[in-house]
């Protein structure tokens, strides 16, 4: 996978990442390789939840070589920043 060609300037703290989990009316984002995507479109990232396994608010860098999917799904949402280091 590549990374997005154009990802905006937004920068979003770990913290500020975490409350975007989908509860509370909050949209889903998730973070992979210091890219925020936004996965509140998405019917299986429901309650801000994926398959049991994963949460939205989160970093999956670390998670993804668990996931039985490629990083390539990402690349079906909308990159909305960068996650600060």
């Amino acid at each position: 996978m590549s990374l997005p060609s154009q990802v905006p300037e937004r920068v979003l703290t770990r913290d500020e990442l975490a409350r975007y989990n989908g509860r509370d009316g909050q949209p889903m984002y998730v973070a992979f390789k210091g890219i925020v995507y936004d996965v509140t479109p998405s019917d299986l990232w429901a309650d801000g939840e994926h398959q049991f396994a994963h949460s939205a608010g989160d970093d999956l860098t670390a998670e993804m070589d668990l996931a039985p999917h490629g990083e390539e799904v990402l690349e079906r949402f909308p990159a909305i920043g960068r996650l600060k280091e």
